[in-house]
């Protein structure tokens, strides 16, 4: 059975930096389970993604800002790990609320749009 919330319309927010960097849904979904598993390698899993992509979008975000994003702790008696700065964890809500303000913002126009919307064409 399809779940109906997957049929309906919703604006993606992604933010493009003038160097090129974005920062997306992708990136935040990321530092949450880094946030959740203390581990870039399990967030990557948690994504289907490997270590070295998940590691790469880790040292990305934390090119783009003046603070860094995570951080990650090499070997130890406990393997290692990774967590979210006091500014992962800001940058992460922010971003949730810029979405929300999203959805918020452009309901009425979704709603119209839904309602013009061919059901049964399924491509964009």
């Amino acid at each position: 059975m399809t779940d109906p919330a997957a049929k309906t319309l919703v604006p993606v927010l992604r933010i493009s930096f003038p160097d090129e960097d974005r920062l997306g849904h992708g990136k935040m979904e990321l530092l949450e389970h880094i946030r959740s598993t203390g581990s870039i390698s399990a967030a990557g899993r948690a994504m289907d993604m490997s270590y070295r992509r998940a590691w790469l979008l880790v040292s990305e975000m934390n090119r783009m800002f003046c603070e860094q994003v995570v951080e990650s702790q090499r070997g130890g008696q406990k393997g290692g790990g990774a967590a979210l700065t006091p500014f992962g964890e800001e940058l992460l809500q922010r971003f949730r609320r810029m979405e929300r303000t999203v959805r918020e913002s452009l309901a009425e126009d979704l709603a119209w749009l839904e309602g013009k919307r061919n059901p049964s064409h399924g491509g964009g």
